[in-house]
C-alpha cells in the first residue's frame, strides 16, 4: 500500500509539471514584435514577459516620433502625471495579462489607448498563426484592433 501511493504520489507531482509546463509554452506564444495600425499611424510593439505567466506589450517604434518643431513626441495624454514626459515610443500598452490555457486567450489585464488617455480591460488571442486580435472592453462594449507578427 505504501509503495502505492508513492508511486501514485510521484504520478500527480509528474502530471501537474507537465500541465504547468504546457501552459507556459502556449502563453509565450506571444512573445515578440507586432505591426499596429490604429487610425492610418504604424507603430511597432514588443510583448514580453513580465513575470511566470504575465505578460505586457511595449512600444518600440512609431513611424511619427516626432513633433511638428522636431522634438521628440510625449505620452502628453497619460492619466498618470508622472507618465507625461515618457517619450511615445517607450509607451507601455498592456499591462500583465496573463494566459488561460482552457480559454486559449490573454486576459485579466488593460490596455491602455494612448491616443485618448484611456485604460480599458483586455482579452487578446490569435486569429490565426500571424494575427494577434486585441480587444478592449469597457463595460459590454468592446474594440478590436488586429496586429501583426513580424518576429
Amino acid at each position: 500500500m505504501k509503495r502505492f501511493l508513492m508511486l501514485l504520489a510521484r504520478g500527480v507531482i509528474a502530471l501537474s509539471v507537465s500541465v504547468a509546463s504546457a501552459s507556459t509554452e502556449g502563453g509565450d506564444r506571444i512573445l515578440g514584435v507586432y505591426k499596429a495600425v490604429k487610425d492610418g499611424a504604424v507603430s511597432k510593439v514588443r510583448i514580453s514577459k513580465i513575470g511566470d505567466n504575465a505578460y505586457k506589450a511595449q512600444l518600440f517604434w512609431l513611424e511619427k516620433d516626432k513633433n511638428p518643431d522636431g522634438s521628440l513626441r510625449t505620452d502628453l495624454k497619460n492619466p498618470d502625471p508622472a507618465k507625461r514626459k515618457t517619450p511615445a515610443n517607450q509607451t507601455v500598452l498592456i499591462q500583465s495579462v496573463s494566459y488561460d490555457s482552457k480559454e486559449g486567450v490573454w486576459k485579466d489585464g488593460n490596455i491602455y489607448d494612448p491616443t485618448s488617455g484611456k485604460v480599458y480591460k483586455t482579452v487578446v488571442d490569435f486569429t490565426d498563426e500571424k494575427t494577434l486580435r486585441v480587444r478592449g472592453y469597457l463595460g459590454p462594449f468592446s474594440k478590436s484592433l488586429y496586429w501583426q507578427k513580424l518576429e
